[in-house]
């Protein structure tokens, strides 16, 4: 009988531990800003976003140029829902710039 207690009590262990994974990116942010351009020369800044989902950038139109400083990387994407071809990388505290005659950047999403 005792071997299956302790094979209760690794199995209970394993799923406590796997339910905490689960629940730890839960609230969690990308500590810092991201700052971009429209292409009007507007400047926005977003604080400490979310590291969960697809954002949208606040200009519909999209943005040209963007930097990063928070403390994740962030992948950039040309269109609205994150998805699409050639999405781009950006390490913490770097930046981006769209190449003359390319679409800019229209969502992201944080790398956590």
């Amino acid at each position: 009988m005792l071997p299956n207690r302790r094979l209760g009590i690794a199995a209970a262990a394993v799923l406590l531990s796997l339910a905490a994974t689960g629940c730890s990116s839960l609230g969690r942010t990308a500590v810092g800003t991201l700052t971009y351009e429209t292409e009007r020369e507007f400047v926005i800044t977003q604080t400490s976003p979310s590291v969960n989902g697809c954002h949208r950038l606040l200009a519909p139109s999209g943005v040209p140029r963007i930097e990063n400083r928070t403390l994740n990387d962030i992948i950039l994407y040309r269109t609205r829902n994150c998805q699409g071809k050639d999405p781009i990388y950006v390490a913490t505290n770097t930046s981006d710039s769209i190449a003359p005659g390319s679409l800019p950047w229209r969502s992201y999403t944080v790398v956590h």
